[in-house]
């Protein structure tokens, strides 16, 4: 089937477009103040309801790596890329009872600010940086160009640099309002991307059945895959001896089997979800009640991504092996995984396509439109107001915010036009993981530590945050030619590319133990004085029958998950 959209596609697209904007106007208008406080702009001044807290959480987090990379994850490894999504549902879980108090009793508005008040401002400012730099040159760089790729294979012609300026204006003028704007057209932007992305996977699954003459529904089509695929249907790859194809020993570098549940898994998820603005914005203006429900609709949410973010991507594994998809899935000049989304909505038939097409928008969107406004608090709050105008006003603070998220936007476009950073190199989900991954172990655990042991001290806080970073480029880069195989007791596997290569997640969890023992080691020989006290007593963990309910509740549907998969 021809890319080219029909004119009942483009209307079911404009139709998304028009009312998004619409509702996003409507949002500023009706909540405008004669003049807007910083608290008003940057946490929307806790009027988020708990549904609109879970909802952005969830849009701001599914985008272009989820729907176009995990997609891709899926054709190469299948339903063992899911491991992000379902251990991040227990992850919420904890970040609910236990991160959000501590944040909220200290009215912590941004992570830096809980460092500052915590530790001392250099390891506040040292992380602001970082945190800064991150999330333009890693995150909002991969999301323009994993959705401007998948856009413009499903559009068609030489469009890529074109989607890249449009996905960036349309992002600036949801973001632009501030985090009430972003907070409640996510509401809608979520509703779009599941609805759109069910129907991809129910077409998906549908021509799976035709194509094996089962009848094209939905259920067939789910039992064929696992009849035709039953590898990708595993969620433990058992560890490669030297025997191995290197097929599966790539699988094994990207998922390392159960070793990946014992460190990098929860790493990733614990620094993503409690120790990250982008995320912990949404919740961070809420009473705790509000939060905690909030977080945990938006686990139960995550629960159901990996059906329509991973089995896309297992459906165009099978019809690419039976002889389908060849030309859509080298769209881009060449086989590329990534582009395994895209090829399923190709096949979509007229309106469904525009349907389709507006849900991966509204996923593309809302992640920029959340991530430039954590930028601009991040930036504003911890770095302009604190070092450069301490006696800023708010009204100027409100505009310094808004000139940031340009400034981000104008960044991130230019780094996304030539791919400067390599992203189409390797696999866009991978990318961010791994890259990410080289800061997450030493913030978790000077956040951890932070929280949960007094005797941390701010000397410990900066060595964590260097050690931490330095270790996870020694241990990604350097430690399989200079330790050798034997010394890290045969962790080490080929990547072919002539060399060996720890698996990422491995990595992070070497980085994360031996972080702490560093950060243990030097409070202990400090004085006996903590940094700075927070409050934090055992009263505020306790959770209400409700929010005992909705844990319950999660915990049952993960663990019929792994059970069926296991």
């Amino acid at each position: 089937m021809s890319n080219n959209l029909t004119t009942l596609d483009l209307l079911v697209f404009f139709v998304y477009l028009i009312g998004v904007s619409a509702y996003g106007f409507y949002i500023y208008k009706s909540k405008q103040k004669a003049e807007q406080s910083t608290k008003d702009y940057f946490l929307a001044e806790g009027s988020l309801t708990w549904w609109a807290i879970g909802a952005s959480m969830i849009a701001s987090n599914i985008s272009a790596e989820q729907f176009i990379g995990m997609s891709g994850s899926g054709f190469k490894v299948g339903v063992a890329v899911a491991a992000y999504e379902w251990v991040a549902a227990v992850v919420l879980i904890i970040v609910a009872v236990f991160f959000m108090p501590v944040y909220l009793k200290n009215k912590i508005f941004t992570m830096p600010q809980f460092l500052e008040q915590r530790y001392n401002s250099t390891l506040s400012l040292i992380m602001s940086i970082f945190w800064l730099f991150l999330y333009v040159l890693v995150n909002l760089t991969s999301i323009l160009y994993l959705g401007a790729l998948a856009l413009s294979n499903l559009i068609g012609g030489d469009s890529f640099h074109t989607i890249i300026i449009l996905l960036a204006i349309f992002s600036l003028l949801i973001s632009i309002g501030g985090m009430k704007v972003v907070g409640y057209t996510d509401v809608v932007q979520v509703v779009v991307l599941v609805v759109g992305g069910l129907v991809t996977t129910y077409i998906a699954l549908s021509l799976v059945s035709t194509k094996f003459g089962l009848g094209g529904g939905a259920f067939s089509g789910f039992t064929a895959l696992m009849e035709k695929a039953p590898d990708h249907f595993h969620m433990i790859f058992p560890k490669p001896t030297d025997a191995t194809p290197q097929p599966e020993v790539d699988k094994y570098l990207a998922l390392p089997g159960i070793a990946m549940y014992l460190a990098g898994q929860w790493i990733v998820n614990l620094n993503y979800w409690g120790c990250n603005q982008y995320i912990t914005q949404r919740a961070l203006g809420a009473d705790l009640h509000t939060a905690r429900t909030g977080i945990l609709f938006a686990g139960i949410l995550k629960l159901m991504m990996p059906v329509i973010v991973m089995l896309p991507g297992i459906a165009a594994y099978v019809l690419y092996k039976n002889g389908s998809l060849q030309a859509e899935m080298a769209s881009t000049g060449s086989f590329n995984s990534d582009n395994a989304y895209s090829a399923i909505l190709s096949f979509l038939p007229n309106g469904l396509k525009g349907l389709s097409m507006a849900a991966l928008t509204a996923a593309i969107v809302a992640s920029l439109a959340g991530k430039v406004n954590s930028i601009s608090t991040i930036f504003t709050l911890d770095i302009y107001k604190r070092y450069l105008a301490p006696e800023a006003s708010e009204k100027k603070q409100v505009w310094v915010g808004r000139l940031t998220i340009l400034a981000a936007v104008v960044l991130s476009v230019a780094f996304t036009w030539k791919d400067l950073l390599g992203i189409g190199g390797e696999g866009g989900f991978q990318f961010i993981q791994k890259y990410t991954g080289f800061i997450s172990p030493g913030i978790l655990a000077v956040f951890l530590l932070g929280m949960f042991w007094k005797r941390t001290t701010a000397t410990a806080g900066i060595v964590g945050i260097l050690a931490g970073f330095a270790l996870s480029v020694f241990f990604n880069e350097y430690a399989p030619a200079v330790l050798g195989r034997e010394t890290l007791l045969y962790t080490a596997f080929p990547n072919g590319k002539g060399e060996f290569e720890i698996p990422f997640l491995i990595c992070m969890g070497l980085s994360f133990a031996i972080t702490m023992v560093l950060m243990i080691g030097t409070s202990l020989a400090g004085p006996a004085i903590n940094a700075k006290a927070i409050d934090l007593n055992p009263g505020m963990f306790r959770v209400s029958r409700q929010t005992m309910t909705l844990i319950v509740i999660t915990m049952l549907m993960l663990m019929a998950l792994y059970v069926k998969f296991w």
